[in-house]
């Protein structure tokens, strides 16, 4: 893995460090149980349950080391804090549909935190990179497989992401 930077709101930041002390402190306890219990059984060779245990071990202890890289190399940019009147990462964004009318709104956030429902998208998406760099009624245009979209900037606002 490379010395990347990650991009990430503080409260993206926390969601990852909820997430590793939660594999920390209850995952990873249960599974040394369960592989405790597992070998208890006897026979190793024909013990699935044994088996089963060792592999979420390695599950949970990859996704451990995943989460302290991320962690490591964050780069927390606190939305609240940033008086940009382009488009960057963090902006909340209010875009016009030009082809229905209709209003959309967007969080440019890191990639661990998007979540479309919410109007959470990843920096690296495909949207967040058309809108980069552009101003309140500038257009933006999308480009998908199954046809262009068009979109015009209406506001962009720097606030606390939840």
């Amino acid at each position: 893995m490379s010395e990347d930077r990650f991009p990430m709101t503080p409260a993206g930041l926390a969601k990852l460090r909820a997430e590793l002390k939660q594999l920390r402190e209850v995952e990873r306890m249960q599974n040394v149980r369960d592989i405790e219990e597992a070998l208890a059984h006897g026979d190793l060779r024909e013990n699935a349950e044994y088996h089963a245990a060792k592999e979420k071990q390695a599950e949970i202890d990859a996704r451990m080391r995943f989460l302290d890289y991320k962690i490591a190399r964050a780069q927390v940019i606190d939305p609240t804090t940033l008086k940009e009147t382009k488009v960057t990462f963090g902006a909340t964004v209010t875009l016009l549909d030009v082809d229905n009318d209709t209003e959309v709104v967007y969080c440019l956030v890191g990639e661990d935190e998007s979540d479309v429902g919410a109007g959470k998208i990843s920096i690296t998406a495909p949207l967040a990179r058309a809108m980069l760099g552009k101003q309140v009624e500038d257009e933006v245009l999308l480009r998908l497989p199954k046809g262009d979209r068009e979109y015009e900037v209406i506001k962009i606002e720097y606030k606390a992401i939840d």
